[in-house]
């Protein structure tokens, strides 16, 4: 395990699971924006692998500054992927704003998805 995804350096991870099929959801694209008083700034894009996690952290070590991110799931996109006939017509895209504090480590912010709902928290 390389010094970037140790379990002691801090990272930020996600994945997506469709609780509405009870599988994970692959090929979900992911945006993760750091938030600031003058706009965003992209700071990773990825897509999720077969297992519903992305391949690799979004961000970690120093990269992973304290302050406030969004997410944004491309959730509408992946229901019409998987041929769910209508499920896109609701969500589009869900977007998650969430902060981080100086030293508190790991960030794991899962999705749970259906075609008219979703819900997060804060994982381990």
């Amino acid at each position: 395990m390389s010094p970037e995804t140790s379990p002691e350096t801090p990272r930020l991870t996600t994945h997506v699971l469709d609780t509405a099929h009870g599988r994970p959801a692959a090929g979900v694209a992911v945006g993760l924006w750091r938030l600031a008083e003058g706009g965003r700034e992209e700071v990773a894009r990825t897509v999720t692998n077969a297992d519903g996690r992305c391949d690799a952290p979004l961000l970690a070590g120093a990269a992973l500054r304290p302050g406030s991110y969004e997410l944004i799931f491309a959730v509408g996109a992946y229901f019409a992927s998987v041929g769910d006939p209508g499920a896109g017509d609701f969500l589009d895209e869900v977007p998650v704003r969430f902060v981080v504090r100086p030293g508190l480590g790991h960030y794991h912010v899962p999705l749970l998805i259906a075609p008219y709902s979703y819900s997060t928290y804060r994982g381990s």
